[in-house]
């Protein structure tokens, strides 16, 4: 590996190359706060020359180099000279803009116009509304990257209207001296910026540059375990057309699937439970060097393969809206759904390698359901009921099963796996002593709006095991009735203490219809449009004569019993 390194300035970089931000690097990441920063050290700090660290580069196609770090410095350093040259332009100071231009803009040996930093991943928005000279001839993107390149060039360009406005607001300077004193001030701006000086590493390989691309750590945001994966994906797959780079669409397909996710995903957690579902356990921060070894030259097409399929089962899994199910399937999504209202993330690996089973037809849907009936039913009891957290035992249980389904070769030894996670489920079950006082503090009020999602899932299946019409309703979009009114009547006399109020015990779920009939009614009025409805009633509802805590405390007892017992069994 050829390295060569020399000090210096940022004029001399921009005045001698072309510099393009490769594929594998990361979009524009900096916030206000990292530009602010900048800002100050570069601009606001007048004591001496300013050293900002390292840009390394590789030679690139065409005579331009290929940026391996410093993207994000140079990136913004561009946007303050463009802020720069618009201002001076502003002010008439023409041949000054086009100076500073000549560094964001100029053309080549042969005679094409052309940006001397460039990018993909913010185009248009990067070339048309911040380095273009002149008005944008296109709308912009609305995504993340362009976002941040807004907040950060809208910044920089406030600053320089307020060094303007110093001057201008000024009194005791005069109108006249105005113009140049702004000339100066711009002028000094530049000086500053083009003066910053650096250590600019060159090496002569693109592979090289992905060798430094993952071990160098200089200032900045830390890689993500995707920047480096899709660092080293690229690397093994090179495109075999230099116009049409398909790995790179690949991998950027499977991004936006998955960043467009209504559900709280991200790249780098569904790399983790992909991985987990297939390969050796390991935690997020050691997943990359046991991928490096595993993902080599003849299996990486297959790997991109595997990441691009799994990510819309994935995100289908997290985001259920996310695909067409068929009527048949609809406990699968109603085990999916119930999993996400408890916020479950150490089973993803496990469910991820049902569903892909199951997509790929190795298993049949009443397998898949029952395995998913026994997650949705153990965690209900061990997360959203007495909130235990695990050390660390459930996830490597589900890793464990994960591995087992997915390398199963036939569905006897799938089915065989199955089994034996159910087994230890159960074996990990709390008590019903300890279920039962944990059920008692799940409420829902005005006043107790927390357990909402939690508190009609409940219901939910308690009034889907005591149906026996066979019409399926969706127990999701009814509404959560009080039989002992949040807001009684002053006259009615009867006192209930608001956590009684809000307990499952004096909850049921109604239609809109009823529940517009039922109204602030007290329970002695409600009972009878409730016995006239075709709204399941339990025993100690059908029996009551009157309601208030002692009745309210009896059912929730009840109801905890029922959904230990019947209702969530497995």
């Amino acid at each position: 590996m050829k390295i060569t390194c020399i000090d210096k300035e940022i004029k001399d970089i921009l005045e001698t190359g072309y510099y393009v931000i490769p594929r594998f690097q990361r979009p524009y990441l900096w916030d206000r706060e990292n530009v602010e920063e900048f800002w100050n050290d570069a601009v606001a700090d007048t004591e001496g020359a300013h050293f900002i660290g390292s840009i390394v580069v590789y030679k690139a196609k065409e005579g331009k180099l290929g940026i391996v770090d410093g993207q994000q410095r140079l990136t913004t350093i561009t946007m303050i000279l463009c802020a720069l040259r618009n201002a001076l332009n502003q002010h008439a100071l023409n041949d000054l803009a086009r100076g500073i231009h000549h560094l964001v803009e100029r053309p080549d040996i042969a005679n094409r116009n052309q940006f001397v930093l460039q990018t993909e991943t913010s185009y248009p928005f990067l070339q048309e509304y911040i380095q273009k000279y002149g008005v944008p001839e296109t709308e912009p993107a609305a995504r993340q990257e362009e976002s941040l390149l807004r907040i950060a060039f809208n910044y920089i360009t406030s600053n320089i209207k307020d060094t303007i406005l110093s001057i201008t607001s000024n009194p005791s300077i005069l109108q006249k001296n105005q113009p140049t004193l702004i000339q100066k001030e711009l002028e000094q701006i530049r000086d500053r910026i083009l003066g910053l000086k650096l250590i600019f590493v060159e090496v002569d390989q693109e592979d090289d540059a992905y060798i430094i691309f993952e071990t160098l750590n200089t200032r900045g945001k830390d890689l993500r375990l995707s920047d480096l994966v899709k660092n080293h994906i690229t690397r093994l797959l090179k495109p075999k057309n230099v116009n049409v780079d398909i790995p790179k669409e690949k991998w950027n397909t499977m991004v936006s699937l998955i960043e467009e996710s209504s559900a709280d995903i991200s790249v780098d957690t569904f790399l983790h439970h992909l991985w987990l579902s297939k390969y050796e356990y390991t935690t997020a921060k050691k997943l990359f060097k046991g991928l490096k070894r595993h993902v080599t030259k003849p299996n990486v097409k297959k790997f991109l393969e595997e990441i691009c399929r799994d990510a819309g089962t994935y995100r289908e899994i997290v985001e259920t809206s996310y695909c067409q199910w068929e009527n048949q399937e609809l406990s699968i999504r109603q085990s999916l759904d119930a999993l996400n209202v408890f916020h479950v993330k150490q089973d993803l690996p496990m469910i991820l390698s049902l569903m892909r089973d199951y997509r790929a037809a190795l298993l049949k849907k009443r397998y898949l359901e029952k395995a998913l009936s026994a997650i949705e039913n153990f965690h209900f009891m061990f997360t959203a009921i007495t909130s235990q957290r695990s050390s660390g035992g459930i996830s490597l249980m589900y890793a464990m099963h994960s591995r087992q389904l997915s390398a199963g070769p036939t569905l006897d030894a799938k089915l065989k796996t199955i089994n034996e996670l159910i087994k230890k489920l159960r074996e990990k079950k709390p008590s019903l002593k300890e279920f039962e006082a944990n059920f008692m503090e799940k409420l829902y009020s005005r006043k107790y709006p927390k357990d909402k999602r939690l508190v009609q899932y409940i219901l939910g299946r308690i009034y889907r095991h005591h149906d026996k019409s066979g019409v399926p309703i969706d127990y999701s979009q009814m509404t959560i009735e009080h039989l002992a009114p949040e807001n009684p009547d002053a006259t009615s006399g009867k006192q209930i203490p608001d956590l009684t109020i809000a307990q499952i015990g004096n909850l049921i779920l109604v239609d809109n219809e009823l529940n517009k009939k039922l109204s602030n009614k007290a329970f002695i009025e409600k009972k009878p449009i409730l016995e006239q409805s075709s709204v399941w009633l339990d025993r100690h509802i059908k029996k009551a004569t009157d309601w208030g805590k002692k009745e309210i405390e009896e059912r929730t007892n009840y109801l905890a019993k029922v959904a230990y017992e019947k209702v969530w069994r497995f």
